[in-house]
C-alpha cells in the first residue's frame, strides 16, 4: 500500500489536473503529489486558556510532518469552554460540540481524501471528539494535548479554576473575606492550558496515552513549556511513520486498549466524564463496550494517585513524579493491563513501557505505592435501582460515607437548584435532584460544577447528596450521581420524584432507589406529560432529534434507538414498559391526560 493510498484519489491522473491545480495554489510543487497528506486539526482559539497556546504546537507539528515527507494542510475546528459557560445557557453547547467537533473533524479529512490526521486539542470536548472522528474514518491519527495549565497561588496555596466556584459558595456562605475572594478569582489561572487538576481534559489526555493514541509521558506536560512543542514535533514523525506502516485508528483502539483506558482512569481518579466519552469512542470503533464494563474494570483497580479534585495534587505535579508512564506499568506489572496492545508508535504497551521503573519513586506522593493505594478499588461506581434501571455513575472518592437517604428537594434545571443554595435553603441531610438536564431535556447534559462547588464551599459537600440526569464536571467532588437514565425529559423515574420524597444512594450497594412502592410510582407515571422542548430550530433541536441516551454516551450517530425515541408522542416512556402497554400507544395517551384535564 503506498502512503498516500486515500490522497491519490485526488492528486492522480489526467482527470485530477484541477484537484492538482488547486493543490498547487496552496503550495504544493511537482514533487509533492506522491507524498501522503495529512491533515492538522487545530483547536486553536484565544476564547479561553485551554485552546490559547495550541498555535505554536500546530507550527512545531506542520513543520516536522514536511521533514519526514508529508504534506501537512491545517484546518479549524470549533471549541466551547465549560468553565466559561458554567451555569449559563451557554453550557448546553459543550457537550453537543463533541459532535459537531467530531463532525468537523470527519468532514475535513474526509472531503479531502487525507491520509492521515493529527489533531491539537485542549478543552474536555476536543479530545473524545477526536477520537470519536479518527475511529469512524479509521484512518492513521494521533492526538496532542495542548497542555495543562500551571498552578495559581494564593497566600501559599495551589488554585485551580474550581478553587473559583468554591470560592462562590464560601463567600455567599460568609466564610471567606473580600480580599480571599478576589485574591482567588485573580491568580486562579495564571497561563494557557486546560485545566490543572485530574478534570476531565487531563483526564481524557492522560487516557488517551493508554489507550495508545497519544505519545506517553506527552498528556500532563504544562501547555507553556518547551517539552509540549517538542511531543507535538515528535507526535508527527510517530504519525507519518503510522502511515507508511498503514497502523489506523482501529488496529490500536479495541475492546482491550479501552479497558486499559479505563483502568487509568481509575487508578488516577478521573472525571466521571469518562464515562459518557468512552461509551461514544467504543460506539465510533464498533467495540462492545457497556457500563457494566465500567463497573467491572473499576473492582479490579485501585486508586493510586493523589490528585485534585479529591485529592492533593495537580497536573504538574503528577507529571514530575512520573506521569501517566509510571502509573501504566504498575499496572501491567500487577496485571490490570493488558500489555499486548499494539499503540499508534507500532510497538506494544508492554514495549513501550519497558524501561519505566517498577514503583513510583519514594521522594514523592502524588503516585502512591500498588500496596498504599489511595483507595482499594476504582472511584467511579455504576449504580442501577428504580430511579436508574439503564444505570448513572457515581463519583465516591475523598468521601467519609458513601450513603445516605434522605428527602428530595426537587429542581427543575440547574439555575433552579443554584438560587436555593446561594439562598442557603439546603440542609444537611437533604438529596437533591436536578432534572430536565439530560440529553435531550436539557438538552445537552451540562455539567453541575455551580452547584456541587457551592455546596462545598457552605461545608455540605459531605452531607447533601444530589442525583442528575446531567453530568459533572471533572472538578466536582462529594455524594453526587449524574447521567441518570433514563432521563427526565423521556419520563424516566427522575421525572416522578416529588418533593420530600424519601431517595437512598448507596455507593457499597451500587443501588439508587425512589422509595416508594411500585403502585405509587405507576400512577404517578400514568398523569406525567413529557414538557415542550427547550429548542425548535438549529443545532441544539437538531441534537435533541438524534442524540441517545446517557447510558449509550449520548451520540448522535448511535442505534436506531435514538431517532425512534425523538419521533415518538409526547407520552411517558421508560426501560421497563410493559409488552403490553406498547400496543396502544394512543389510549395510554389520552388516559395520561385525563388526571390534568379535570384539575
Amino acid at each position: 500500500m503506498s502512503d498516500n493510498n486515500r490522497s491519490r484519489s485526488i492528486t492522480q491522473g489526467v482527470a485530477r489536473s484541477p484537484n492538482r491545480a488547486m493543490l498547487r495554489a496552496v503550495g504544493f510543487g511537482d514533487n509533492d503529489f506522491e507524498k501522503p497528506i495529512i491533515g492538522v486539526a487545530n483547536g486553536h482559539s484565544n476564547m479561553n486558556p485551554c485552546n490559547a497556546g495550541i498555535q505554536p504546537l500546530v507550527d512545531r507539528a506542520m513543520a516536522s510532518l514536511r521533514a519526514a515527507g508529508a504534506m501537512p494542510q491545517v484546518f479549524g475546528t470549533p471549541t466551547v469552554t465549560d468553565g466559561i459557560g458554567m451555569g449559563t445557557e451557554a453550557m448546553k453547547y459543550s457537550l453537543v460540540s463533541r459532535e459537531v467537533i467530531a463532525d468537523a473533524i470527519e468532514t475535513s479529512v474526509n472531503g479531502q481524501a487525507m491520509d492521515g490526521v493529527l489533531v491539537v486539542g485542549g478543552c474536555d470536548k476536543n479530545m473524545p471528539a477526536a477520537i470519536m472522528a479518527m475511529a469512524r474514518m479509521n484512518v492513521p491519527g494521533i492526538f496532542v494535548y495542548a497542555g495543562t495549565i500551571k498552578p495559581g497561588k494564593w497566600k501559599g496555596q495551589d488554585l485551580t479554576i474550581v478553587s473559583v466556584f468554591e470560592a462562590v459558595g464560601a463567600y455567599a456562605a460568609g466564610k471567606m473575606s473580600d480580599e480571599d475572594f478576589i485574591g482567588i478569582e485573580k491568580n486562579a489561572c495564571p497561563s494557557v492550558g486546560a485545566c490543572g487538576g485530574m478534570y476531565t481534559a487531563n483526564t481524557m489526555s492522560s487516557s488517551f496515552e493508554a489507550l495508545g493514541m497519544s505519545l506517553l509521558g506527552s498528556s500532563q506536560m504544562a501547555s507553556p513549556d518547551a517539552e509540549k512543542a517538542d511531543s507535538s514535533g515528535e507526535s508527527a514523525k510517530v504519525l507519518v511513520n503510522a502511515i507508511r506502516k498503514n497502523i489506523r485508528a482501529r488496529d490500536v483502539i479495541t475492546r482491550k486498549s479501552i479497558e486499559n483506558a479505563v483502568a487509568l482512569v481509575m487508578a488516577t481518579g478521573g472525571s466521571t466524564n469518562a464515562v459518557l466519552h468512552y461509551l461514544a469512542i467504543a460506539a465510533a470503533a464498533e467495540v462492545r463496550w457497556t457500563l457494566d464494563d465500567f463497573e467491572r474494570v473499576r473492582q479490579k483497580t485501585p486508586v493510586l494517585c493523589n490528585l485534585k479534585p479529591s485529592g492533593q495534587y495537580v497536573a504538574v505535579d503528577f507529571h514530575r513524579a512520573g506521569g501517566v508512564p509510571q502509573v501504566l506499568k504498575m499496572l501491567l506489572d500487577n496485571g490490570v493491563l493488558h500489555g499486548d496492545c499494539l499503540t499508534i508508535t507500532g510497538r506494544s504497551m508492554a514495549e513501550e513501557l519497558a524501561a519505566i521503573p517498577d514503583a513510583p519513586r519514594a521522594d514523592q506522593d502524588v503516585i502512591r505505592p500498588w500496596n498504599k493505594p489511595m483507595y482499594a478499588q476504582g472511584h467511579l461506581a455504576i449504580l442501577k435501582g428504580n430511579l436508574s434501571p439503564e444505570g448513572c455513575v457515581a463519583k465516591i472518592t475523598g468521601l467519609k460515607q458513601t450513603f445516605i437517604t434522605g428527602p428530595a428537594r426537587v429542581f427543575n434545571s440547574e439555575p433552579e437548584c443554584m438560587d436555593s443554595i446561594m439562598a442557603k435553603k439546603i440542609k444537611p441531610g437533604d438529596v437533591l435532584v436536578i432534572r430536565y438536564e439530560g440529553p435531550r431535556g436539557g438538552p445537552g447534559m451540562q455539567e453541575m460544577l455551580a452547584p456541587t462547588s457551592a455546596l462545598i464551599g457552605q461545608g455540605l459537600g459531605e452531607s447533601v447528596g444530589l442525583i442528575t440526569d446531567g453530568r459533572f464536571s471533572g472538578g466536582t467532588w462529594g455524594m453526587v450521581v449524574g447521567h441518570v437514565s433514563p432521563e427526565a425529559y423521556e419520563g424516566g423515574t427522575i421525572a416522578l420524584v416529588q418533593e420530600g420524597d424519601s431517595i437512598t444512594i448507596s455507593a457499597e450497594k451500587r443501588l439508587i432507589q425512589l422509595n416508594l412502592p411500585d403502585k405509587e410510582i405507576a400512577a404517578r407515571r400514568a398523569k406525567w406529560k413529557q414538557p415542550a422542548p427547550r429548542y425548535t430550530k438549529g443545532l441544539m433541536a437538531k441534537y435533541m432529534r438524534l442524540v441517545s441516551t446517557a447510558s449509550l454516551g449520548a451520540i448522535t450517530d448511535g442505534p436506531p434507538r435514538a431517532n425512534a425515541i425523538a419521533a415518538k408522542p409526547a407520552v411517558a416512556r421508560t426501560a421497563a414498559r410493559p409488552a403490553a402497554a406498547k400496543k396502544k400507544p394512543a389510549a395510554r395517551a389520552k388516559k395520561a391526560r385525563r388526571p390534568a384535564a379535570k384539575k
